[in-house]
């Protein structure tokens, strides 16, 4: 596969070559370190105690005129001003269609759009590259365009993933970020506090407003020994997922700490950071240490790494904090990194976590596939320089032990510059000759996007990746795929292998003279011998003046439709509305609104509205995308029900079961609804980012106040909800159902809307309030 040049006329933006001599934001940088200690040691006398790293980060960051104080873990909201943007292109295209609408001439802070979603995985990276640039050329045309307009650095298709790419960038040690994905915590590697969120929250820090968050509890991870032999940091949070589960982190910050962790490599920390999501945590971070400085050092950014060396004190949690974790943090979890296993997790959910020399029992156990049909490395959360070479030595024993892949093996870079650097260094080489896959700098197979030969069959198997999320369907649309998640070395171990209950650590493989030959454990640099190189990293940069660019969207596009303002609330309580759907058991946001296919119609949201909640399970019969419409009594898709009864004026409800809208970032599960009329989401508990989303977008998000009230929702329910007009923080709301038989019942639904999101409810959403705002 050659770089990222492309054939293609699309792109006109000034293309700049990124050097070593080139950092991003380095003002921006030094001015936050020059405030930084002075921040901190106020924050310090003022809470009377000594701060972990989070809380450093978190008081630098408050917005000015926010008051220094203890805030309320878990209940508090605090405004905060980020220091950057980064937008991924799925979401970017909501988000500054969003952000089109404010009246504003540029963006206010340093922004960036990424474009590695659009990018099928099929044939091989350099063909799936120009087939993406070719189909998506309305949508990079637009994202580009606007970018250039606005004042927003873009990164072409091929680039590479947005958070390998900020990695390399833009990230710094003690800033804070959002990104519009939920794995922007990857820069949580280089000790930032960095936050996924939805494009309606990017709307509002790109507008130049403040940025609201609950305060985060904070959990605090204590690592002790050393990572050896086929144990990786992949395993760490393979490790962590199992203890907490998917939601165990949520409103929390994840603080990593103790020798373990200063052992690690950035990018291993990267890693870890990145699968936080999975775990729900707001983000996951760790101090400031050599490896951060090596890897700044490495990344072109020395100037950022002795800027950092001047406040590194600021840069970590207090001495104080990491010998006495119990007294700061809400929990302590402690891992001895020198007995931790390597694990595989899954399937189905990234926190059933299995320790590979238990993975026989629980296969047979369970009934799971053994034979491995494909592993797959690389994804935004394992694609560094290290992960490719440590699994590249793997990848060179198949040979030097007369051995042969078992499965098909793909490898996904995660940048144009590490695809370049392990090209030149002989990796790709490696790879190839074995029968492996290179794909494009993008996020492939990890979203959804492969357009994997015979997933249409349905049929039960079994596949190995380093990506972050299993969920049914998540990789190839296959329902039945049943996909593990490892770190690269033990996905490269399992593919030579082709076989599930494999342990690398003990087992032998027949080589082709009939020899037991056992592989060596991986080995690999942390950072390229010779230095990172690249060609063209795909980075253009906007026009100092874009007043007079246009951004261009057909009125007849499929793929692109600008937004208008959804109508403010009515001032009355909500009454008579029908029951949409009652969720049953998981309910993420890609059952909500699915990627895959759908991902070119993140720009149109009445086009892309078809997929909503096509993926959930209906309580009432067990199936998907089959609910009853009570207006004929029929039974037909979700979206063509909401959409009978919107033409119908009739508002609706959707109840949900516990954590719904855990998983992507993606506020089109919040839009969509809102778009075909949906009023009100009442769930046992949310998961953070999107039960924010639906705030933004002026939905009432409630949460039943008894869980076991969800069971007293019936199919014909029309449903009242009682008190919006005395709307206040911290009263439940009163939830009257009326049953088919003429009777009803009252429940109470609690809710955690405080006097702005509440302002935004009435208004109709956040982006009318920012729109009221700059029109005076």
């Amino acid at each position: 596969m050659t770089g990222i040049a492309l054939s293609s006329t699309l792109f006109h933006l000034q293309i700049v070559k990124l050097s070593n001599s080139m950092v991003f934001d380095l003002d921006l940088i030094k001015k936050l370190y020059s405030e930084m200690p002075a921040k901190v040691d106020d924050a310090r006398k003022t809470l009377g105690r000594p701060l972990t790293l989070a809380e450093k980060i978190l008081y630098a960051h408050l917005w000015n005129g926010v008051d220094v104080k203890e805030y309320e873990r878990g209940k508090a909201y605090v405004d905060f001003a980020p220091d950057r943007v980064a937008m991924q292109d799925a979401t970017a295209q909501m988000a500054l269609l969003q952000f089109d609408t404010t009246g504003r001439k540029t963006v206010a802070v340093p922004s960036t759009v990424h474009c590695d979603h659009l990018i099928v995985a099929k044939v091989e990276g350099k063909a799936d590259l120009n087939k993406a640039v070719t189909d998506n050329e309305e949508v990079y045309n637009f994202l580009a365009s606007i970018s250039n307009k606005y004042g927003i650095g873009f990164w072409k298709p091929g680039a590479g993933i947005i958070h390998q790419v900020v990695l390399e960038n833009y990230a710094f040690p003690g800033g804070m970020m959002i990104g519009t994905d939920s794995h922007t915590v990857n820069a949580g590697g280089l000790g930032m506090i960095a936050i996924g969120v939805g494009g309606a929250d990017a709307c509002d820090v790109m507008a130049g407003l403040s940025w609201e968050l609950l305060m985060p509890k904070l959990i605090g991870v204590k690592l002790t020994g050393k990572l050896n032999g086929w144990t990786s940091a992949k395993d760490v949070i393979l490790k962590v997922a199992g203890i907490l589960t998917v939601k165990g982190g949520t409103n929390a910050i994840v603080e990593y700490f103790g020798e373990g962790a200063q052992s690690m490599s950035c990018t291993g920390k990267g890693t870890i950071c990145n699968m936080g999501a999975e775990i729900g945590a707001t983000t996951s971070t760790f101090g400031y240490d050599e490896s951060m400085s090596r890897y700044l050092k490495a990344t072109g950014r020395a100037a950022v790494a002795e800027a950092a060396d001047k406040i590194k004190e600021c840069l970590t949690g207090d001495a104080e904090v990491y010998a006495n974790p119990e007294k700061y943090f809400d929990r302590v979890i402690e891992i001895n990194l020198s007995e931790l296993e390597p694990h595989l997790n899954g399937p189905f959910t990234p926190d059933l976590a299995t320790p590979i020399s238990q993975m026989k029992e629980a296969a047979a156990k369970n009934g799971w596939p053994t034979k491995i049909e494909v592993g797959l490395i690389g994804s935004c959360t394992n694609s560094s320089y290290e992960d490719i070479s440590r699994a590249v030595s793997l990848a060179k024993q198949v040979k030097a032990k007369g051995l042969k892949l078992k499965s098909e093996f793909t490898i996904t870079p995660g940048s144009e510059q590490v695809r370049y650097t392990i090209e030149r260094d002989g990796f790709l080489n490696v790879f190839e000759e074995i029968g492996a896959t290179v794909f494009a700098n993008a996020c492939g197979p990890c979203i959804g996007m492969w357009d994997r030969m015979g997933a249409e069959k349905q049929e039960k198997n079994t596949i190995v990746h380093s990506f972050n999320r299993n969920f049914a369907k998540r990789a190839d649309g296959n329902p039945n795929t049943m996909a593990f998640v490892a770190s690269p070395e033990l996905v490269t171990a399992l593919a030579i292998a082709g076989d599930l209950n494999f342990n690398p650590l003990t087992d032998t493989l027949t080589n082709d003279k009939g020899e037991q030959v056992k592989l060596d454990p991986p080995n690999g640099d942390e950072l390229p011998v010779k230095g990172f190189a690249v060609e063209d990293a795909g980075y253009q940069a906007p026009a100092e003046d874009g007043s007079k660019v246009q951004v261009a969207v057909k009125a007849d596009s499929k793929r692109l439709q600008l937004l208008y303002p959804f109508a403010a609330w009515e001032g009355t309580d909500l009454k008579g509305l029908k029951l949409l759907i009652k969720a049953k058991g998981k309910c993420t946001t890609d059952h909500i609104s699915m990627a895959g296919p759908w991902l070119k119609f993140r720009g149109h949201l009445d086009n892309i509205s078809n997929n909503l909640l096509i993926g959930a399970t209906n309580f009432f019969n067990e199936k998907t995308d089959n609910v009853k419409n009570q207006l004929t009594g029929e039974y037909g898709t979700v979206p063509n029900t909401q959409r009978a009864y919107k033409a119908a004026g009739i508002g609706t409800i959707v109840v949900g079961d516990e954590n719904y809208g855990e998983g992507s970032s993606r506020e089109h599960a919040a839009m969509e609804p809102r778009h075909l009329g949906v009023r009100v989401v009442m769930v046992k508990s949310f998961a953070r980012i999107h039960e924010t989303n639906l705030k933004k977008q002026g939905m009432l998000a409630l949460t039943f106040a008894n869980k076991e009230d969800y069971e007293k929702i019936q199919e014909d329910d029309a449903i009242d909800v009682i008190g919006l007009t005395n709307f206040t923080p911290g009263k439940p709301l009163q939830v009257v159902l009326n049953h088919k038989d003429g009777s009803s019942e009252t429940i109470i639904a609690n809710h955690s809307y405080n006097e702005q999101q509440i302002e935004w409810f009435k208004a109709g959403g956040a982006l009318n309030v920012i729109r009221s705002q700059f029109a005076k």
